[in-house]
């Protein structure tokens, strides 16, 4: 089967289409055969080495298809079962992969292949950032909350079930179009940081109080004024770093801006058990099912152009979900 690689780290052109042989699923292990594939910006820091993987590595962790093959071990599915997941470890761009059973879910009928491929890494990231990262005291309806690239993949789920819990979302995107979308999706006021002070504008929503918690994936060109942004005992929430790590700190500087607490949050940590994935992808196929949260695919790709789709990715051209087409 076709499969995307890379041999070693680099831009778009690193990424190879394949020739991979797929055997039997072991202990634990499912087969699945592709129908479609998310991108998601975790990608490219694989594909760069940010996040180093051992060469020559597959790359993609997000997926839906039909289970192939099932290996001994494996209770929750079954051959012939339509699933979604997003997965440790790397390879979601092929065809067909074996994989660990344990974080792919079944995919409810009422959900089509293009959807559950786009939404599982994107949705149960906004799952765990609303419902399981929250300030000193949680969140409660009418609390604001400052929540960068409103306008991306995870931005938009985020700003639906954020309105759906009552709370208000402030979303930041860097164009007018795109902050547009982020209140089309549901945003209580949206920010265009490229034009504007985004901790004075949150300061002027919030009556001066500032915000019970920041999500933030953007990092270095975010990070000083987003915990200005806080409210004393509030949250910076940090989940990935689009424009490059931030500066190290020292955590003496938390104290005078009112005792904030500081957190780097990732998907995987959250999903290390099968429990605890089917219960947050249970709670993310409900949120879609009713119409709380659309999934929104803006930017489809043949995955003979997977080059293309990292060159738009990393140049912020997109907006809501990409997903390869096989």
């Amino acid at each position: 089967m076709k499969a995307v690689q890379i041999n070693q780290p680099g831009g778009p052109e690193q990424l190879k289409i394949t020739d991979v042989a797929v055997g039997e699923p072991g202990e634990g292990q499912i087969r699945i055969r592709h129908k479609a594939v998310g991108l998601n910006f975790i990608d490219v820091y694989h594909r760069t080495g940010a996040y180093p993987l051992p060469l020559p590595a597959g790359i993609g962790m997000e997926a839906s298809g039909i289970v192939e093959a099932v290996g001994p071990g494996v209770t929750h599915l079954k051959v012939g079962d339509r699933a979604a997941y997003a997965s440790q470890p790397p390879g979601s761009y092929c065809e067909a992969r074996v994989m660990p059973a344990k974080t792919v879910c079944k995919l409810p009928d009422a959900i089509d292949f293009d959807t559950g491929a786009a939404m599982m890494l994107k949705g149960l990231t906004a799952q765990y950032l609303l419902k399981r990262t929250q300030p000193q005291g949680g969140l409660k309806e009418g609390d604001h909350v400052l929540f960068h690239a409103a306008a991306g993949g995870v931005g938009l789920i985020a700003c639906q079930w954020a309105r759906s819990m009552g709370l208000q979302l402030i979303g930041t995107a860097g164009s007018d179009a795109k902050c547009a979308l982020a209140k089309e999706y549901g945003a209580a006021h949206v920010i265009n940081y490229a034009t504007e002070d985004f901790v004075a504008r949150v300061k002027e929503i919030t009556g001066g109080k500032g915000v019970k918690v920041v999500y933030d994936s953007v990092g270095k060109d975010t990070w000083d004024k987003s915990l200005d942004c806080l409210r004393p005992f509030g949250l910076m929430a940090s989940f990935g770093a689009s424009s490059g790590p931030p500066a190290p700190f020292a955590p003496a500087i938390l104290a005078g801006k009112g005792s904030i607490y500081v957190t780097r949050q990732t998907l995987f940590s959250h999903i290390a058990t099968r429990e605890a994935t089917q219960e947050m992808a249970d709670d993310l196929f409900d949120a879609v099912i009713t119409g709380k949260v659309k999934i929104r695919i803006d930017q489809r790709y043949p995955l003979e152009q997977v080059e293309q789709a990292h060159r738009d990715l990393e140049a912020r051209k997109t907006t809501g979900c990409t997903i390869l087409t096989l």
